[in-house]
């Protein structure tokens, strides 16, 4: 009897244990890494959601989601490291607006007066505009969150180039797309890789005893990291050039020119279907063109990718995780769409009359979906061997 009352537990648990096994985030590699498409769509579903609204609370939320998830989530690549500079570029852009608010006024009427700037004459022409004069709290408030909405959406940009592999990125775009993606990722990597440089400089000459402060060391480490970026564009040409980059098939004239109306047809299909959604009486027939136009342009992609003679080694496969990570981000602007009709005042405070903002509840639940790819996203290698 004791025998069998051991046993019992022991069977009972290994479903259990061999369950939470599967459910497990897998440690990142090259067969279980998470497509960077994922990345992408959740973070622009974290923009979407930051567009609409200028609450600064529900915006530190959306925020502080998408750093706690590049901090789980990062690996030591040099893209990695640029939700940093994306972080500080975001202040930046809050102070430059509120200075612009204070030297060139706001259409903000109010009633607090802070203080009073020298005001410079401006000629007739210049109706409308004025430099200097009175600063009200009320327009400096309204600064700071018309501020904090860009600097929400650059920091959700920061977050995808702080958590996206470029080069899986660009091996991921349909063929049609391959030349325009060349050119948008090496974009989307010359800020991280711009500030790796900066980081590595810095570090050489704080080793050699040399200031990493000023203005003179900043005009000496600002050389090299030209050099060093126009080295690495000469080096990828070059290496382009050596793979046979640029060959394309031979294709009718026919399928070209259907590729070219289709795809256009498609874009502006969508962008009459966008412009239906976002107006007020057009939101009945800006589904259906929304949807058609896109099915164009897909079909038009699918055509133009003939074109392309390239192969794909290991193509990153969309899976149950990279659907996880997309509809989390996708989930949370759905519902800050749904929640700016439902109750606007809580995501747009007012500024006339000045009063204090509010977290709304179930609008920064719905933000909380985001930290979902800090659990079910593949482990990075360093954390996963702690």
């Amino acid at each position: 009897m004791p025998p069998a009352r051991r046993s019992a537990p022991a069977a009972a648990d290994s479903p259990r244990r061999s369950a939470y096994e599967r459910f497990r985030p897998p440690q990142a590699g090259r067969a279980t890494a998470l497509h960077a498409g994922a990345w992408w769509l959740w973070a622009l579903g974290l923009a979407t959601a930051a567009s609409r609204t200028t609450n600064p609370l529900v915006l530190g939320l959306i925020v502080g989601v998408a750093g706690f998830v590049v901090a789980a989530r990062r690996t030591d690549a040099p893209w990695a490291r640029s939700y940093g500079a994306f972080l500080k570029l975001g202040l930046v852009v809050i102070g430059l607006r509120l200075v612009f608010s204070m030297l060139l006024g706001s259409s903000i009427p109010g009633s607090h007066t802070l203080f009073a700037l020298p005001e410079v004459p401006l000629p007739a022409w210049a109706q409308g505009i004025r430099f200097g004069g009175r600063v009200t709290a009320e327009q400096l408030v309204f600064s700071f969150y018309d501020g904090a909405k860009l600097a929400a959406l650059l920091v959700c940009v920061g977050a995808a180039n702080a958590l996206a592999n470029p080069s899986r990125l660009l091996k991921s775009l349909p063929a049609a797309l391959y030349e325009a993606g060349v050119a948008v990722v090496v974009a989307m990597t010359f800020a991280p890789n711009l500030v790796a440089d900066v980081v590595r400089l810095r570090t050489a000459r704080r080793l050699r005893g040399r200031p990493t402060g000023g203005i003179k060391a900043v005009l000496q480490i600002g050389l090299p990291v030209l050099e060093g970026a126009l080295e690495r564009s000469v080096a990828v040409a070059a290496s382009m050039d050596a793979r046979g980059y640029g060959r394309t098939a031979a294709v009718p004239s026919a399928v070209r020119h259907t590729t070219t109306v289709l795809t256009l047809g498609g874009l502006l299909g969508m962008c009459a279907g966008t412009y239906g959604l976002l107006a007020a009486q057009g939101a009945a027939y800006g589904l259906p063109v929304l949807g058609l136009g896109a099915a164009l342009a897909l079909a038009g992609l699918r055509l133009g990718g003939r074109r392309s003679v390239r192969t794909r080694y290991r193509p990153d496969r969309w899976g149950m995780r990279a659907w996880l990570v997309a509809g989390s981000g996708a989930a949370v602007a759905g519902l800050l769409i749904h929640a700016g009709g439902v109750d606007p005042a809580g995501l747009h405070p007012g500024v006339v009359p000045l009063v204090a903002p509010s977290l709304p509840l179930w609008p920064a639940a719905a933000v909380l979906i985001g930290l979902l790819p800090a659990f079910v996203a593949p482990v990075p290698p360093k954390e996963a061997s702690q």
